[in-house]
């Protein structure tokens, strides 16, 4: 049995789909520790991980309420005040919880996990969500304001591409990272979203190759598992209100901005007016619903609206993915990866307004797959009832979905395909047994560091 120490840094679409993998690591007989966000506490325990907190529920909560997060022109750079002074924390406490059976897994901002493999040899599995994070000239991601065109040389874009590198992501995460890097005896980084932060043991690609054509210049080694399509968040309290809605017509839309912080009442209007234009039914997911997640037949419940009448607009506050969209008729979504690959594995539409970070990316992947079309946001109301009825009123975007959800069906446990792969590195581990309070010097047997 090996000690497995997930890292998942983000919001709900980049820790859900880790849990369902240590579900799979765990039942393979690992122990696992997972660290996270305070508020997803309740989650890991109850799947009975260890958890190992990263900074305070408040912290997390004004990170996710600060209006330059969702801002494509400052989203970036906020993330990374946010997550910065985490990194020598958690390194510190990662150095505390490894033993000689370590192994460790981290999402994109584990920067502190890529420092453990460096400083101590640590076997480290870097875990990408989503493609947009695996640069690349080839065929570079798509971002509301530094997109790089496709259609230019290849010569042409590398070039692009590196000015990117040096001149924005360098110059917004070098400085705290190589200050972190002379405490620890480490020469400065550079390259570091396009090159430095993949392990150098294996990085696993959460996505399948028809959503991104692995590149000539992803790193090495990788392995693309398919979708974790995990979304069992617990059983949720019946909920007659919803059940009645879903039987009494004809397949409703679904909505949802995940996450993302968005002025909520304006995109209900336009939702509601969306659906009133184009004669449907609609299922609307926002923290504003009334109806909170206890248990249906609270007083502080909505009054559901008229089931079957055109136009009509439930609101919940939550309902898994999973169970609701097989039995609605397409979906409408900021971009998240996760609830892509559900509605994908539902067998129906999609229409995407990203937001941010690698929403753009998804949504046009989306796009190009043929199961949707991608349009940024903001939207109103007008606008969104023209991409409904363009989605539903094409007969080959319904083929094509019925075509993925084939595919996927008869497709590996993605979950399981990842499982598999992180279990690969373990009993690799340089590291002795005792390793607490090791932090300042290389722990004997470890790799030599490379320093620049």
């Amino acid at each position: 049995m090996a000690k497995l120490i997930i890292t998942a840094i983000g919001s709900a679409g980049d820790v859900h789909p880790l849990i369902g993998i240590g579900l799979a690591l765990a039942a393979r007989g690992h122990r696992i520790v997972f660290c996270t966000h305070v508020p997803f506490a309740d989650l890991v325990e109850r799947r009975g991980f260890e958890f190992v907190p990263i900074g305070t529920h408040e912290e997390y909560a004004t990170a996710m309420a600060d209006p330059a997060l969702w801002n494509p022109r400052t989203s970036f750079r906020t993330l990374w005040n946010v997550i910065a002074p985490t990194l020598r924390p958690h390194f510190d406490t990662l150095a505390s919880l490894t033993d000689a059976d370590t192994v460790l897994v981290g999402t994109l901002w584990a920067f502190s996990a890529r420092l453990m493999q460096e400083v101590h040899g640590v076997p480290l599995v870097s875990v990408q969500v989503s493609p947009s994070t695996l640069l690349s000239a080839h065929a570079p991601p798509t971002h509301k304001r530094l997109t790089i065109p496709r259609r230019l040389p290849l010569g042409l874009k590398a070039g692009l591409l590196g000015l990117v590198e040096r001149h924005v992501l360098d110059r917004v995460c070098g400085p705290a990272l190589n200050a972190l890097r002379r405490e620890l005896g480490l020469g400065p980084a550079r390259r570091i979203m396009g090159d430095w932060l993949h392990s150098t043991d294996g990085i696993l690609c959460l996505f399948p190759d028809w959503f991104a054509q692995p590149q000539p210049d992803w790193p090495q080694p990788h392995l693309l598992s398919g979708f974790p399509l995990f979304n069992d968040l617990g059983w949720p309290a019946p909920d007659p209100g919803l059940e009645a809605f879903l039987a009494a017509g004809e397949r409703p839309l679904v909505f949802t901005a995940g996450s993302t912080l968005i002025d909520q009442a304006g995109y209900a209007h336009a939702v509601q007016e969306a659906l009133q234009l184009n004669g449907l039914r609609g299922i609307l997911l926002t923290p504003d619903a009334a109806r909170l997640e206890t248990t249906a037949g609270d007083s502080d419940a909505a009054p559901a609206p008229t089931p079957a009448v055109h136009g009509a607009l439930l609101k919940r506050r939550y309902v898994p993915m999973g169970t609701l969209l097989p039995r609605c008729r397409a979906l409408v979504h900021h971009g998240g990866i996760g609830t892509a690959a559900l509605a994908y594995a539902a067998g129906i539409a999609q229409i995407v307004t990203p937001f941010a970070h690698d929403q753009f990316d998804n949504a046009q992947r989306v796009a190009d797959s043929g199961c949707g079309i991608r349009i940024d946001a903001p939207v109103n109301g007008r606008t969104l009832a023209r991409a409904i009825d363009k989605v539903l009123g094409n007969p080959s975007v319904a083929l094509q979905c019925g075509r993925i959800q084939e595919r996927l069906a008869v497709a590996a446990d993605g979950c399981e395909v990842a499982a598999a792969y992180i279990e690969r590195f373990v009993g690799r581990s340089a590291a002795p047994a005792s390793m607490p309070g090791q932090v300042e010097r290389a722990w004997p047997g470890a790799q030599q560091v490379q320093r620049a």
